[in-house]
Parts: C-alpha cells; sequence; structure tokens
C-alpha cells in the first residue's frame, strides 16, 4: 500500500477514568463508555491517522488499579505490557488519570514507567 509508519498506542489507566471516550474520540469509533468498573473487560482497537505518512493505533485497554493482575480484564492488561512479540504490544503507554483520584491512579503511572516501555 504505502510506506505509512505506525506507531502503536496504549491508553491504560484505572476504571472509569475516561480512557474509552478518549479512546473513542481519538478513533471516531463509538465503544460503550459507563461509569461503572468493569465495562471495558477487553482491549478495544482503532486507528488515528496523524498524518500522511503516519498513523496510530490505539488500543483501548482494561481499567486496572494495578499490574498485579486479580482479575481477568487486569490480566490482559499485563499481558498486553509484557509481549513484546505481540501484536498489541506499544511503542507509547499513555496513562489515563482522574485528578479526583491522583494518589490511587499515580501509583499506577509508577508500576508502568518501572517497565520502561
Amino acid at each position: 500500500m504505502s510506506n505509512e509508519k505506525v506507531i502503536k498506542v496504549a491508553l491504560i489507566g484505572n476504571p472509569n477514568t475516561g480512557k474509552t471516550s478518549l479512546f473513542n474520540q481519538l478513533t471516531g469509533l463509538k465503544q460503550k463508555v459507563g461509569n461503572y468498573p468493569g465495562i471495558t473487560v477487553e482491549k478495544k482497537q482503532g486507528i488515528c491517522k496523524l498524518d500522511d505518512s503516519i498513523k496510530a493505533e490505539i488500543t483501548d485497554l482494561p481499567g486496572t488499579y494495578s499490574i498485579n493482575p486479580t482479575s481477568m480484564d487486569e490480566t490482559i492488561v499485563l499481558e498486553t505490557l509484557l509481549d513484546e512479540s505481540g501484536n498489541s504490544f506499544p511503542d507509547v503507554v499513555v496513562v489515563i488519570v482522574d485528578i479526583e483520584n491522583i494518589k490511587r491512579n499515580l501509583l499506577l503511572f509508577t508500576q508502568i514507567k518501572d517497565l520502561q516501555i
């Protein structure tokens, strides 16, 4: 097709921080948004064209409080972030935070930062 560069971007954050709303804005898709934990239990993917030669493949990961999984959706997050050979392994991780719960949100941020993706 073309020599278009693809950047893989993962959106991660605690439940109900606006990840899916941002995903929908970036991709033009209409994934279900809810104000309760567990609404996104699988990763969703979409494309955001940045310019004529670059597009971003955006992955909306399920909400998680930690990268130490205690549920299936948290396991999906961890596997995506650790599987360097996987199709969804991100070039960039965007951590979405809720200012009202900044302390709890920053725990996840520090764990992601420690992964050095």
